[in-house]
């Protein structure tokens, strides 16, 4: 499979560095936690033009609100999950929440924000109506990573690095329903899910991508080369693209035929995070540098 940058690596003002991203397919945008920034990047999914960057604080996690497109940012240290308009570019509500804050999830059928507290033991839950927090998740270990969002059953899968596991926790309650562990992925890092396959996508830092369903039942795995930080999946195309070890490397789900690796793009050895366009059947990845601070779009072949 061939995996075609779109253009040359797009600079990005300031030089500090990124954590999460997300695309917007339905709007064409693309955005970045601009972490060393303390900004959220803003870019047009089209033109790869810089839209520019909304200053919300050293944030980590971002989503998408898929309703009104507004972006949720979890913003680490400052111990608030933000509200962005990115039309208007500013900041319009603020959550305050007891802890700081990594990646985020956000189910717009419930109007919940999920917010995990870095290097903690709790999910804090936010209402996006009334941007207030209304409930916290008890989850085990004390180093919650990516989680994601059945949107069926809207129960919530939360990866736990430093226990080697993952839970699913009942959206009704906010307890941990089951614990799933997966010793055979050493720091549970991303996680995804394609809910039209009922699939769950765990991987960490030791070379293993392992599929689930999503009641925890063990289905296969795939190796790799190296350790991922962020994956993100295209649920009409069933890829699933992960970044980490300065590249991406793009998986295919066959369903009964299990997944495999489609292609691996080396990019700079900043790269750890990554976003899907499933409009376009492409992907963005983000790095911070010696250099200076990048974006760039690849496209992914059929």
């Amino acid at each position: 499979m061939l995996i075609t940058p779109m253009a040359p690596p797009q600079a990005v003002p300031i030089a500090s560095y990124f954590d999460y991203m997300t695309v917007d397919s339905a709007r064409r945008r693309v955005y970045a936690a601009h972490t060393g920034n303390r900004a959220l990047l803003i870019v047009n999914a089209d033109t790869a033009a810089i839209i520019g960057q909304v200053r919300v604080g050293p944030l980590h996690g971002v989503a998408i609100d898929p309703d009104s497109g507004f972006v949720y940012t979890g913003d680490g240290e400052a111990r608030t999950v933000s509200e962005v308009d990115p039309s208007a570019m500013k900041v319009v509500a603020s959550a305050d929440v007891p802890g700081p804050v990594d990646a985020i999830a956000y189910d717009p059928a419930l109007h919940r924000i999920y917010a995990d507290e870095d290097d903690g033991g709790r999910v804090f839950v936010i209402d996006s109506r009334s941007m207030k927090q209304t409930g916290t998740i008890v989850v085990p270990g004390h180093h919650p990573e990516y989680l994601a969002i059945d949107p069926k059953s809207h129960r919530l899968y939360q990866n736990i690095a430093n226990l080697n596991e993952f839970v699913i926790v009942d959206p009704a309650t906010l307890k941990v329903l089951k614990t799933v562990k997966t010793p055979e992925i050493d720091e549970n890092h991303p996680l995804q899910i394609d809910a039209g396959l009922g699939h769950l996508y765990d991987a960490g830092r030791n070379g293993v991508l392992s599929t689930y369903d999503l009641d925890g039942k063990l289905l296969g795995q795939t190796k790799f080369h190296g350790s991922f930080d962020q994956c993100d999946v295209d649920a009409r195309e069933h890829l699933l693209a992960c970044a980490g070890d300065g590249g991406v490397t793009v998986f295919s789900d066959g369903g009964a035929a299990g997944v495999s690796v489609l292609g691996i793009q080396a990019i700079d050895r900043g790269v750890h995070t990554v976003g899907v366009d499933d409009q376009s059947r492409s992907f963005w990845a983000v790095w911070g540098s010696q250099a200076g601070d990048f974006i760039q779009h690849f496209r992914i072949a059929p």
